[in-house]
């Protein structure tokens, strides 16, 4: 039998979307942190839809930044530079082109609200951040979720009728409705320790700050 892990343990629940860039930026970053402090994570994911009304054949995504934001097209290309620099400096490849979309995510989220209750949810987050940013595809597809699926060890069968079902809806929109009736309208949104709320993607340092926090709350 292992002996038990003798780092202090903090409960991060992360509320975030699968096409949020920020949300992996901001996530690396805390994982930096831990690293520094020698600090352990329960992560837990929590679903939003940044676009719940995006049709199924999604939009490109340069088009939507200019028009849900305002953004000119300058603005969004050095928007991507930055995102692509801040990714190679945490290990992550964001890969954008000019024909990257952006996708409906709700099938997304029934499947990691479902990969929760099988002990894989963390895995399947990350497989379907590389998926998307990575990779380039298009995660509203079934063929790349269950390939997203079997990357993080579930079953893709078993997946497979989760969607087909939609057994887990139901769930999915009740935790949505329980964080933005508790205010929460933009991702990534972290809560450390059931008490400590940070928003965005803050850096190494803000993370390895609230971290030392609660843990001098917990000693």
């Amino acid at each position: 039998m292992s002996a038990p892990d003798p780092r202090p343990t903090v409960q991060v629940d992360i509320v975030s979307d699968v096409v949020c860039p920020w949300c992996i930026v901001g996530f690396l970053q805390l994982d930096q942190a831990l690293l520094q402090t020698n600090t352990q994570a329960r992560i837990r994911w929590h679903p939003f839809e940044l676009n719940p009304a995006m049709p199924s054949e999604g939009q490109n995504l340069r088009e939507h930044i200019m028009e849900k934001y305002g953004s000119t097209p300058d603005q969004s290309q050095q928007a991507r530079q930055q995102l692509t620099k801040l990714g190679a400096e945490l290990g992550f490849a964001f890969n954008f082109d000019d024909d990257s979309r952006i996708m409906n995510t709700f099938s997304a989220h029934q499947l990691l609200d479902w990969a929760e209750t099988q002990g894989r949810q963390h895995p399947l987050k990350m497989a379907l951040f590389k998926a998307y940013f990575t990779d380039q595809k298009d995660i509203s597809e079934v063929d790349t979720l269950l390939s997203a699926v079997s990357e993080a060890g579930l079953d893709a069968e078993a997946a497979q009728s989760v969607l087909e079902s939609g057994q887990q809806a139901s769930s999915v929109r009740e935790k949505q409705e329980f964080w933005t009736s508790r205010g929460i309208s933009g991702v990534p949104s972290m809560v450390f320790g059931g008490k400590y709320l940070v928003t965005g993607a803050q850096g190494v340092d803000a993370y390895r700050q609230i971290l030392h926090r609660c843990m001098a709350e917990a000693a």
